[in-house]
């Protein structure tokens, strides 16, 4: 027999299991195989890839996980209340649901932006899809209401406000409700609109020009590792659910995790072509590693197969969330997969992988001042996710979770521990159980 001694500094719990992940990438590799191989590159393919990355993390969180059952829910199966008791502030409830969705059918409407290029077929699911939420939140409400510990949130605070009902309004509690559909509208609007694009050019790809050359089959990878992270991102988005346990403890309160992580999205966006951090100016582009190194294969191959590494740890990031990636929301807390390694793995593969690609000190110019500019934009950009990175800590760490997590980070992590090493200081020890 051999005896086992527990670990003496347990990583915490995920909120995420592995296999939740693992089951929506399957799935989306089934459909994604089935569709190269019939050529079905087209917009409804594309959505169905969502589904088929959707619906296995369904299954697998409530079959597997039986995350239904967290005490997190807010939820409790087996202590149903009587139709009467909760009637009334299930129709509170909808009141304030069904005003949110118009205000931001409002919003959707007035804003040109969502009715132009990529946003078009966005606004053209949400149209599709709004008759059908619309009905079935009526049910959903009625029910999950019955089963809810306190379901008097912050839609139900909203809804009494519009009714004028003689309630003590909590005004805190709207204003959360308000951040987080506020973070749901702007970002879904996004990550549907981008879905297409990705999906297509993947499986769009010529295999023969693919396995041509090495800078190729790296682009053609690429393309792939970031259509992963559009579909969980994208699902994420969607299945806000507390049955799920997916839905939204709270979005970031904070101004400056607002500012700093719209300038990285459009139409606020900063980094973009033209705009006042962009560090393209002069430059070949995205794709200035393979024109500097042209004529060197073994050296496109390498660096070919970081880039295709980088993104991988990427997508990997957002495929950890499962059912639950949203950008400025606490949605339980990450530990396991990359977030074994790094708090932001996303954040530093992504930085990597522009300061490789784009090779902003070389300029296809020539000229040494657009390799100075273009070197000090990409910096000031990487500082942009240093600051996003800070403010999600400043937010998460009001969970004593996450501030578990954070402190075993600094203990056993490597990327910390790397970066507590170059800096020259020493994690603190774990605290040791008083006898």
């Amino acid at each position: 027999m051999h005896d086992e001694t527990p670990c003496a500094d347990p990583r915490p719990r995920s909120a995420v299991s592995t296999g939740c992940g693992l089951a929506g990438l399957a799935g989306l590799l089934c459909w994604t195989g089935f569709a190269k191989v019939n050529g079905l590159d087209g917009p409804y393919s594309a959505l169905t890839n969502l589904v088929a990355c959707g619906v296995p993390m369904l299954l697998w969180s409530v079959l597997v996980d039986k995350v239904h059952r967290n005490p997190s829910t807010g939820i409790d199966w087996s202590n149903a209340k009587p139709w009467g008791e909760t009637f009334e502030i299930s129709l509170t409830r909808l009141t304030g649901l069904w005003t949110t969705w118009g205000v931001i059918a409002i919003v959707y409407f007035a804003a040109r932006i969502y009715h132009q290029g990529m946003f078009a077929f966005a606004m053209a699911c949400f149209e599709t899809a709004a008759p059908w939420l619309f009905v079935l939140s009526i049910p959903y409400i009625f029910l999950i209401d019955r089963v809810t510990v306190e379901p008097r949130d912050g839609t139900w605070h909203l809804g009494a406000w519009v009714m004028g009902l003689d309630e003590a309004i909590d005004r805190q509690a709207i204003a959360g409700h308000i951040r987080a559909w506020t973070v749901k509208a702007f970002f879904l609007a996004f990550m549907l609109a981008i879905v297409p694009g990705g999906f297509g050019a993947f499986i769009r790809g010529d295999m023969g020009a693919v396995l041509s050359s090495p800078t190729a089959m790296a682009m053609w990878l690429i393309t792939f590792m970031f259509m992963i992270d559009v579909a969980f991102a994208t699902v994420g988005y969607v299945l806000t659910l507390k049955p799920l346990d997916a839905h939204i403890r709270s979005a970031n309160p904070f101004a400056a995790a607002w500012m700093a992580a719209l300038i990285c999205y459009p139409p606020f966006i900063l980094m973009g072509d033209g705009g006042p951090l962009d560090y393209h100016q002069g430059t070949h582009g995205p794709d200035g590693w393979a024109v500097w190194l042209d004529g060197h294969p073994v050296l496109l191959a390498i660096v070919g197969a970081v880039l295709v590494a980088l993104t991988g740890i990427y997508a990997w990031a957002t495929m950890a969330f499962g059912p639950r990636f949203s950008n400025l929301t606490h949605r339980g807390i990450l530990t396991h997969g990359p977030y074994a390694l790094s708090r932001h793995p996303a954040y530093l593969s992504k930085n990597l992988f522009w300061w490789i690609a784009v090779m902003p000190m070389l300029p296809a110019s020539g000229e040494w001042q657009d390799a100075v500019r273009n070197t000090l934009l990409m910096g000031v950009v990487s500082g942009v996710y240093y600051w996003r990175a800070k403010t999600e800590e400043r937010h998460l760490g009001l969970d004593p979770i996450y501030r578990d997590y954070s402190e075993w980070m600094a203990r056993n992590a490597p990327v910390p521990r790397f970066f507590a090493w170059l800096t020259g200081r020493r994690p603190a020890k774990k605290a040791l159980p008083a006898e």
